[in-house]
Order: structure tokens, then sequence, then C-alpha cells
């Protein structure tokens, strides 16, 4: 899933890392080999 917008929360479903989104660059996240998990607001 690509990030879309500021202030979006994504995390890991392996590790556990949580991030959030400063800066929209339209690449998805990956932690652990997998696509992070986007967070409902």
């Amino acid at each position: 899933m690509a990030t879309k917008e500021i202030g979006e929360n994504y995390r890991c479903n392996i590790c556990g890392n949580e991030v959030t989104l400063t800066q929209v660059g339209g690449g998805t996240l990956i932690c652990c080999d997998e696509e992070m998990e986007l967070l409902t607001k």
C-alpha cells in the first residue's frame, strides 16, 4: 500500500516497529521483508 497522507501510522506485524509519516513520497513501507500495516486514525 503506497503512503498517501502525512500523519499516517504504520506497524510491522512481525517485530512491532511503528512509524508515523512525516513526508509523503508515494512509496511502500517495508519492514522484516513485508509491507507494514496502515493503522486507522
